[in-house]
């Protein structure tokens, strides 16, 4: 904004005298430091000078709102680090680079920054183009949200970070040993956070010389935002513990998805489900979805074991629901059912893109168990945990294994025989750093709901007999699991159009979605025309609803209509009533 940019900058500077030291660089190499710029006189006749965000200028900010700031407190300068190797779901995003000097902000006025260049890849503009640059500050994780919000009402100063969490998913393998500036001792309660830097290597630019900064008489404060709206107010939420990694979303869409989550688990089959439910398994879900880039899906619930098929109308509604919303979000997603079924299953997504619930074919693969490393080859290359396929296994209304090693229906009878080891897969992946979970159930005998096994067995009719044991990372818990599918597209949606969680996913370097991005991902949310599609697909195929096995537009004992329609239809409408349009 250049009128909050002149008030922070005074009209006329003799950006070639004002620093006590330089920078030179040729070629993208820094070839010398000069105390004056004035022997450059006839190549900056042709250059323009750029006053660049410092993360320096909010520090004030932070300590004003009880953040510590560790490289202060210990009399440092803050961490900074060259990043080599980026985990692949990183995306591009813009920033200024070329034949400039690059001038930044820290609290007391302008200066010129000097920062380790990272492998992030930015969108070019013209001949411009460069990686981005990180500065690190670690903070205790009581003090994230106050540190995001502050920072992010600073956004002449860079705004608010772009990676919080384990320094390897930016390819940093050491937080002691930071390119520049100094090393900065991290607390056991501090979560490292990164924030954007400034960086030139073009064939011939300038910047300040680390520590000898150009500062003016202007404070932050004078150009920050004292009060930030709902959709601006940025909260953070741990999404994985192996490797650590926070996201963020505005408390605007979380409040959003929390409703969405509210209308997931109503219970009009008096089922006593609610008893299962954790809050925020949803938010936290989707927020590890919303980074992912390859996700498996397992679906499939042999509960009428005297029938063929014997699958139920629980479960692939809302397996294709969230395969929808990914695909449209640019997700690779597979999903993996029992050999038996392999072949339904394929007809069925067929006929499903023929009706258009989906618009792209999901490949069906089954999974088979040759040994102990069978899951780990499953999952990754070369059976190589630290080359994973699939960053994201999700399991709705898919048979759980039990304690004893057996698979049941609601009804407790034993269904094993018609079961594939899909279990495994999740037993590896919480072995394996860069994989997450998320179980979608109904009952507690689902696959991932052993995460509330013990309430499973207290709460559940039959409980301590049919509880799946094996736990997911996220337990979505549901009056009807499709819901809990129709949920997470739902929930996506809202996260791909939060501006907060759009930038810390670009890793502040995108530019905001387009109309055409927001109008595919509307067009990928459920309606009720295409879950009675669907429905009708499973029904041609002989699949029946769980509860009563009737064969017809029934899931779980309830009609498509009234019961299922109005969910969809509520869940549409609470998904499309605020939108975040001026992201």
């Amino acid at each position: 904004n250049p009128q909050t940019l002149s008030r922070a900058v005074p009209s006329s500077l003799a950006h070639r005298e004002d620093c006590p030291e330089y920078c030179v660089f040729e070629n993208g190499k820094l070839m010398k430091k000069v105390t004056s710029l004035s022997s450059y006189t006839l190549q900056m006749e042709h250059m323009v000078t750029f006053y660049l965000g410092c993360s320096f200028g909010f520090e004030s900010a932070l300590s004003a709102a009880g953040v510590p700031v560790r490289n202060v407190e210990q009399g440092r300068n803050v961490s900074m680090y060259k990043v080599r190797g980026l985990a692949h779901t990183l995306q591009d995003g813009v920033v200024f680079m070329g034949h400039f000097i690059f001038e930044s902000k820290n609290d007391e006025g302008i200066l010129f920054i000097s920062a380790p260049q990272t492998s992030v890849a930015c969108s070019p503009g013209g001949q411009f183009h460069g990686p981005m640059v990180v500065s690190m500050r670690p903070v205790p994780v009581d003090k994230l949200d106050a540190a995001t919000q502050r920072t992010h009402a600073i956004p002449l100063a860079h705004g608010g970070p772009v990676h919080i969490g384990d320094p390897k998913l930016l390819g940093i393998s050491d937080l002691s040993k930071p390119d520049y500036g100094d090393p900065v001792e991290v607390c056991p309660t501090d979560v490292p956070v990164f924030w954007a830097c400034g960086v030139t290597e073009p064939a011939l630019a300038f910047t300040h010389s680390p520590g000898s900064m150009f500062i003016t008489d202007q404070k932050a404060e004078t150009i920050s935002h004292q009060a930030l709206e709902s959709e601006q107010r940025p909260l953070t939420f741990c999404i994985s513990q192996n490797p650590q990694h926070y996201s963020m979303a505005s408390e605007r869409a979380v409040q959003q998805i929390r409703e969405i989550e509210e209308l997931a688990v109503e219970d009009p089959g008096s089922r006593g489900i609610r008893a299962l439910f954790l809050q925020d398994e949803l938010l936290k879900a989707c927020l590890s979805l919303s980074h992912s880039s390859s996700v498996l899906i397992t679906t499939g619930f042999p509960t009428h074991f005297m029938h063929s098929p014997p699958e139920e109308t629980d479960g692939p509604p809302g397996a294709l629901a969230m395969a929808a919303m990914l695909q449209s979000l640019k997700k690779n997603v597979l999903i993996v059912t029992d050999e038996r079924a392999l072949e339904m299953n394929q007809h069925m997504i067929r006929d499903a893109v023929e009706k258009g619930v989906i618009q792209t074919a999901v490949p069906v693969i089954s999974f088979q168990s040759d040994g102990p490393g069978s899951a780990l080859h499953f999952l990754c290359h070369d059976g190589d945990p630290n080359s994973p396929r699939f960053d994201h296994l999700v399991a709705i209304e898919r048979s759980g294994r039990a304690a004893d090693g057996n698979y049941y229906n609601m009804r407790g009878m034993n269904i094993k025989h018609l079961v594939d080891p899909i279990d495994d897969l999740f037993v590896a992946a919480s072995a394996i750093p860069g994989i997450t979970s998320t179980g979608i159930g109904d009952g507690g005998n689902e696959l991932g709901m052993g995460k509330v096994k013990d309430t499973v067995k207290a709460q559940m009719p039959n409980g301590k007999l049919i509880a799946c044991d094996v736990a997911a990372d996220f337990a979505i818990t549901t009056g009807v699991s499709n819901w809990g599918g129709y949920a997470v597209a739902c929930a996506l949606y809202v996260l791909s159009l939060c501006p907060i969680h759009w930038r810390y996913l670009q890793r502040g370097l995108g530019l905001p979605s387009t109309p055409e991005q927001q109008s595919q991902w509307r067009a990928s949310l459920p309606t009720i025309a295409k879950e009675e599609d669907m429905l009708r697909i499973l029904v041609k195929y002989g699949v029946r609803s769980g509860k009563t096995a009737n064969l017809g537009l029934e899931v779980d004992g309830l009609t498509f209509h009234p019961y299922h329609s109005d969910i969809i239809q509520r869940l549409r409408d609470l998904t499309l009533a605020r939108s975040h349009s001026d992201q």
